[in-house]
């Protein structure tokens, strides 16, 4: 199984399809997910290529991880959860559907349910819940 340089995750780090950024380094890139399961619902990935876990070399696991500990920190103060769900999937029998490496962070809030999976979020929203994390991030 190879790398596809034409995933949508790909497309994104070329500027082809647009995203809500919420962080970016040499290494890494985070950005809030169009369809939610949680408020302040984010991707972190590598900028360099790999399918996943699989084939991901240590330094682009090591950055990953580094970038989703900072967010996921600056999610909680920014939005008030009470923790946060890490997911994490390696090919399609494990549930990946897009074959670049990625972790999702949701926020969670005590008692909260998460969304179902595959509904649309309002920009709006998603900007406002961007700006927050970006600020609680530089804050």
């Amino acid at each position: 199984m190879s790398y596809d340089t034409e995933n949508i995750f790909a497309r994104i780090l070329r500027g082809d399809i647009p995203a809500l950024k919420l962080f970016e380094d040499e290494a890494t890139f985070a950005f809030m997910d169009i369809m939610p399961r949680s408020d302040g619902h984010f991707l972190v990935i590598p900028k360099s290529p790999a399918r996943n876990v699989l084939d991901a070399s240590p330094d682009q696991l090591a950055a990953c991880m580094v970038t989703v500990q900072c967010l996921s920190r600056a999610a909680m103060t920014a939005l008030g959860a009470d923790g946060v769900t890490l997911q994490q999937f390696n090919e399609a029998a494990a549930g990946q559907e897009v074959f670049h490496l990625h972790f999702h962070v949701l926020p969670r809030i005590d008692g909260v349910r998460l969304r179902p999976p595959g509904v649309m979020a309002d920009m709006d929203v998603l900007k406002e819940q961007a700006g927050r994390i970006v600020a609680a991030l530089e804050g």
